[in-house]
């Protein structure tokens, strides 16, 4: 990162700063000034050290959503400050809130986990290497291939097509490919396995699976911005998407349509969105504590991590947390959870391949150390 670039993103990130602390005044009551002021050292660091354009980050605390703020630049050529209400791709993220929409019909007694996924979705042949379930989509037990290596090989990695239906018409990228195992042997993790969650939901709710997700999961949960990714559409907030080159230059990231895989990779949101996301999952809005519970439990147990139904597994020492991450053009997220102490974070980056990971360690010790 050059010297000029790191200078741009100082000046920039003090003049977010004063934003985000006057859309953020009316939550400071619930969260700590110096807890604050140590999650904004925290991101400020953070974004030097990767060169991201733009952040937002939001706090829940003692299972309230207390504090969101917005950090650096949305739009670099037209000098728009990053907010908490700033729409980011979500990626993998979106994985969770179909998770959440499949267990809401499981519930309610609309969808088995078990049947064989012909049953809600015929469009998906029967494949030799044994009958798939939606536990294991949920669970990416399926078998079902992931992107393949190399944009040459799997040119839908990039894809430009916009799919006018695009929960059946995103089921031809994969249909007719072979499994990568035999169902219910071996993780492999699979965005393609989720948009065949998706064709189950609609068949299972009666409903496209966006307008499900939207009336059952995103609107009990107040995350009234949430949306899909059209790139057609005129949405306002939405960030502009970027990445790095070899040199560490900051560039327009390349073109995406996400809508072949929206249950999987195709949701926009912004942070405050998502910690709302985060609290209905940590008050029981969504889902029954039970149902909770069995998202949370890994199907592939090591030391108590793993993966559940859509949400990922991890722990150190006593503590678990919940989480997942995601990455495509333009963007890189995180959610994470750790219901015994009822915390939760969520970082929203508008720039790909960035590791999450150290802030996310970072924030949740600052508000652990925050809680005591």
């Amino acid at each position: 990162m050059n010297n000029r670039w790191s200078r741009i993103l100082a000046q920039l990130f003090c003049l977010t700063v004063v934003f985000a602390v006057t859309v953020s005044f009316a939550q400071e009551a619930k969260l700590a000034s110096t807890t604050r002021k140590e999650i904004e050292t925290a991101v400020a660091k953070f974004m030097a050290a990767n060169s991201v354009p733009g952040i937002s980050v939001a706090v829940v605390k003692d299972g309230e959503y207390v504090w969101s703020a917005g950090f650096g630049m949305a739009d670099l050529e037209n000098s728009v400050p990053a907010t908490s209400q700033t729409l980011y791709r979500l990626a993998s993220v979106s994985k969770p809130i179909t998770a959440v929409a499949a267990m809401q019909l499981w519930q309610q007694g609309k969808l088995n986990l078990d049947a064989l996924v012909q049953k809600y979705c015929p469009a998906f042949p029967e494949k030799p290497e044994g009958p798939i379930t939606t536990r294991e989509l949920l669970s990416h037990m399926a078998g079902i291939r992931h992107y393949q290596l190399g944009q040459a090989l799997d040119p839908q990695i990039a894809s430009i097509k916009h799919l006018k239906d695009p929960i059946p018409e995103g089921l031809e990228f994969f249909k007719n490919d072979a499994l990568v195992s035999r169902p219910g042997a071996e993780f492999h993790y699979s965005t393609y396995g989720y948009s065949l969650i998706g064709c189950v939901i609609e068949a299972a709710s009666g409903s496209k699976y966006v307008d499900y997700v939207t009336k059952s999961v995103l609107t009990p949960a107040g995350m009234s911005s949430t949306q899909a990714d059209d790139r057609f559409a005129i949405i306002p907030r939405r960030t502009r998407f970027y990445q790095k080159d070899e040199n560490g230059h900051v560039l327009n990231a390349d073109f995406l349509d996400s809508s072949y895989k929206i249950p999987g990779g195709g949701w926009l949101a912004s942070a405050e969105d998502m910690a709302r996301f985060e609290v209905a999952i940590l008050n029981d809005t969504l889902v029954k504590r039970s149902t909770r519970d069995l998202m949370w439990t890994a199907t592939l147990d090591k030391d108590g991590g793993g993966y559940g139904l859509g949400w990922g597994v991890s722990k150190q020492g006593d503590t678990v947390t919940f989480s997942h991450n995601g990455g495509q053009q333009g963007t890189s997220t995180l959610i994470a959870v750790v219901p015994e102490q009822k915390l939760g974070i969520v970082v929203l980056i508008n720039m790909e391949a960035v590791d999450e990971e150290p802030l996310r360690l970072e924030l949740l010790k600052i508000l652990k150390a925050g809680s005591k």
